[in-house]
């Protein structure tokens, strides 16, 4: 059984989690827009990789035998003044994540939740090579500001095929129905 205190703070990240979804989801559309296809598709993982770590969440919840909760959200930022804009709030979100991150994991240890604690740890490390990817992306965008197809480029180069599934990740709930 989960420390309860752990599963509240859990069911907020959850919410936080689809947040992050959903404001990928609007970076994306708004390279779309643009005629920014890598961008686009690069933000469009984002947000699936965002939806996933929230069900990998309330698979956990459900494993432990603890109540899951489905938020609603807040309605993501959907205007940005450049091709820049979307990179630099990704990477504050992606900061914020990471905080939220080690307070669950200072959470789960405080209570003495060591099973909640150990769950956590692949999300610490997520978190580190999110802020790397985002950091990495911002430092090129702001480069190539006056020239969007170097950041296409980039994103093409480095992101394009997508990451293989890491067999470390906790399983998301309804993975195996879909």
């Amino acid at each position: 059984m989960a420390a309860p205190l752990f599963v509240a703070q859990l069911n907020e990240q959850i919410a936080n989690e689809y947040a992050a979804h959903q404001q990928y989801v609007a970076c994306a559309v708004y390279y779309d827009s643009q005629t920014l296809p890598q961008l686009a598709a690069f933000f469009y993982r984002q947000a699936v990789e965002e939806r996933d770590h929230a069900m990998m969440m309330v698979q956990y919840l459900i494993d432990v035998d603890e109540q899951a909760v489905t938020p609603g959200v807040a309605a993501p930022q959907v205007a940005f003044e450049d091709v820049v804009a979307p990179i630099a709030l990704a990477l504050a979100q992606e900061k914020r994540v990471t905080e939220q991150i080690n307070a669950l994991a200072a959470r789960a240890r405080q209570e003495g939740d060591y099973s909640s604690e150990q769950f956590m740890q692949w999300f610490i490390k997520e978190q580190i090579e999110e802020v790397a990817t985002m950091s990495d992306l911002l430092r090129v965008a702001e480069r190539s500001r006056e020239d969007v197809m170097d950041i296409e480029d980039y994103v093409e180069r480095e992101h394009g095929a997508g990451e293989g599934e890491d067999p470390t990740a906790p399983h998301p709930a309804g993975a195996a129905a879909a």
